[in-house]
């Protein structure tokens, strides 16, 4: 399925030929369509790069050792510094 924020940039991409159909009526209808399911294809690219890209962030992983002050007592664990806190 087609996710709304696709055909939504999709649209957006292909507005310019949309806008010479209907206003400037430079473009046949039939051109605009097919520049705007050419464009579709590019947006679920675009998205998924994106999501890709974006897909870890703001994930947490559990940490093999909580933080600690350097005076708590050891574990064997390095204690942590301030490179390892969020």
């Amino acid at each position: 399925m087609i996710r709304p924020a696709t055909l939504w940039i999709a649209l957006a991409i292909s507005l310019p030929a949309f806008y010479q159909v209907l206003v400037t009526q430079q473009l046949e209808i039939e051109d605009a369509i097919i520049r705007f399911l050419i464009a579709v294809p590019v947006a679920m690219l675009m998205l998924w790069i994106l999501r890709f890209i974006t897909a870890g962030y703001g994930r947490r992983k559990d940490r093999e050792h909580p933080l600690r002050r350097r005076d708590d007592e050891s574990d064997g664990s390095p204690p942590a510094t301030t490179a390892d806190a969020p």
